[in-house]
Order: structure tokens, then sequence, then C-alpha cells
């Protein structure tokens, strides 16, 4: 069977691994500390689980402002979104 039809790219293939190990370490971190149910700086009480989903879209507008604000490669929105992420995860 070939793949050839997909197009994939060393950049497409990081993306899909990453998603694919963040739900993994997800799944392992609930194995080993049960969330809990809490309420943070966002206006909403939510699990761990239900924040990683939420943050997702707000990387990607990291990433977009970051292309039309600034002329610098990915990598540093790719920083600033994954902080901005480990922020919420803790704290939000």
């Amino acid at each position: 069977m070939s793949l050839e039809w997909m197009a994939w790219t060393w950049p497409t293939a990081a993306f899909f691994t990453g998603i694919a190990l963040m739900l993994l370490a997800m799944t392992g971190l609930e194995l080993v500390w049960p969330t809990v149910e809490r309420r943070g700086f966002l206006p909403i009480r939510t699990t761990r689980g239900a924040q990683q989903p939420d943050e997702q879209p707000v990387a990607a507008y990291i990433h977009l402002g970051w292309l039309a604000m600034i002329d610098a490669p990915l990598w540093g929105a790719s920083i600033v979104a994954l902080l901005w992420m480990a922020v919420v995860l803790r704290w939000g």
C-alpha cells in the first residue's frame, strides 16, 4: 500500500508525533497521579485532560501571530507555546 498520496513531510510527521507523545504523556500522568477537578486563573472548572485540547488552538494562534509579527524561525513560537501550555497545565 503506497502512502505517497499523503505527501508526508518531516514537519508534518513531527507535528503528529508531538500530538501522539502529548496524548501518551497525559495518559501516563493520569495513571500515576489521577487528576482532580479544580479552578485556576481560567474562569472554568477543569481537569488536566480538558486543558490540553483547549490549549492547542492557542498554540496555533501563537504561531500565526509569530508569523505575522516576527521574522524569525518558528522554533521560538513553539517554545513560547510550550511555555504557555505548561503555565496553563500547572496553574490554569
